[in-house]
């Protein structure tokens, strides 16, 4: 029997997430062989079975119910299973639940991916007060108990898609008016950073990055980021983050507090916390890894996140190294103004790849394409990867990159009120 056909199976049920299939292949290097298990029409990003299959074996379970899919994942063989999409959270649970294999509990996903549900546990915990509100048939229900400046966003969603900021009563009930049919959105009181934190240029807000296993929790990063673009969206991250020593220990301890409230055991969880001038505050814990950061700490300290989360998904316990960083790693995004639109033309590409420390430019902003900020993170134009000496340079360098590319629109609407 050959060395692959010893490996173990890990079936990864695949959507749009924060590992390609690459990535997962690589990570599953001489440790399992990936299932992609896929559903190729109600993915959430359009996927081709051909292309998939070249990563290794696909269970289709398109049309299928989930008894069937159930069926067809155990007919795999397979010895764990994992995603690494927050719209795949559910299902991936379920199929473990089925399989009996270990995972996220199907008690527990409501806690990790509905943001009322998780709210008042934190809240119960006495980890983190926030409030919020289901908007529903009544915003001024919603207004009255959470007042303004708030946030307005999707109950179950991921990346900013369809968020918001709200600073006055008119402008919460107007945005509440035009929001999309067949979501359910919550407001949220606005949690307000304080810029001195993490210094004036960076983003008032970080990410943990945790593994979990019943036997423990390991923090294994905080993650810096770049200022947010209008109103939500994520223009990138740096490994290591700007915080001092004391800020970065309350962050920690944040964290921790907030997995062993909402009772999680397996997996990894990519928590989001706001810099604010009372302390650090929560903002969302997700279940799965978070969005271009195994790249980043893969990149910056040689920590394979992906390779983890497959090891906890077989049931054994990950070996993290302490993280040390030789240089500040970056990842920065290439984000479209406040608009919705079709690209024109795009400059300054090539510029970008002569800037000292870019390593990899990654564009995806063929004229033609509509962009839409309102669609969150996901509207970037690209991705700059690289490195820098010190944090000094790295402000250096991300000024130029903002400066070089230079997209033009053909606006159809314009910014929401």
């Amino acid at each position: 029997m050959s060395a692959a056909r010893q490996l173990p199976r890990v079936a990864v049920v695949h959507d749009l997430g924060s590992a390609t299939p690459g990535d997962i292949l690589a990570a599953a290097h001489r440790l399992c062989r990936p299932v992609f298990v896929a559903d190729f029409e109600g993915a959430r990003r359009g996927m081709d079975r051909g292309a998939l299959s070249q990563y290794g074996e696909v269970v289709d379970v398109t049309g299928a119910g989930p008894e069937r899919r159930s069926a067809l994942v155990r007919e795999a063989g397979v010895d764990g299973v994992v995603t690494f999409s927050e719209y795949q959270l559910a299902e991936t649970s379920r199929l473990a639940a089925d399989l009996q294999l270990p995972c996220h509990s199907t008690a527990l996903i409501p806690v990790l991916i509905d943001k009322l549900v998780q709210r008042r546990i934190l809240d119960e915990a006495g980890v983190e007060t926030v409030k919020i509100a289901v908007i529903g048939a009544d915003p001024q229900a919603a207004l009255a108990r959470v007042g303004a400046p708030a946030v307005i966003k999707p109950r179950i969603g991921a990346g900013s898609l369809h968020t918001v900021r709200v600073d006055t009563p008119e402008d919460f009930l107007s945005v509440c008016a035009a929001l999309p049919e067949g979501w359910e959105f919550v407001a949220e009181e606005l949690l307000e950073g304080d810029p001195g934190v993490a210094g004036p240029f960076w983003g008032d807000y970080v990410s943990v990055e945790s593994v979990h296993t019943p036997a423990g929790s390991r923090q294994v990063c905080v993650t810096g980021k770049f200022a947010l673009a209008e109103p939500f969206r994520e223009t990138g991250m740096l490994l290591p983050a700007t915080l001092d020593e004391e800020t970065a220990e309350a962050v920690l301890a944040l964290d921790a507090a907030a997995a062993r409230a909402l009772g999680i055991r397996y997996g990894i969880t990519h928590t989001e916390i706001k810099l604010t001038a009372q302390g650090p505050r929560i903002i969302e814990v997700n279940g799965r890894l978070g969005g271009y950061v195994p790249e980043i700490l893969r990149r910056a300290t040689g920590v394979n996140l992906v390779r983890a989360a497959l090891e906890v998904a077989l049931g054994r316990e990950p070996a993290v190294p302490a993280t040390r960083y030789r240089d500040v790693t970056y990842q920065y995004f290439l984000s479209p103004p406040p608009l919705a639109g079709r690209i024109r033309e795009v400059s300054g590409a090539d510029e970008l790849r002569t800037l000292p420390g870019v390593r990899t430019v990654e564009l995806d902003a063929e004229p033609g394409r509509f962009v839409d900020y309102r669609d969150g993170t996901q509207s970037h134009l690209g991705v700059v990867y690289g490195s820098a000496p010190d944090h000094a340079t790295l402000q250096t360098i991300a000024k130029s990159i903002a400066k070089t590319f230079r997209p033009g629109f053909d606006v159809t609407t314009g910014t929401r009120a």
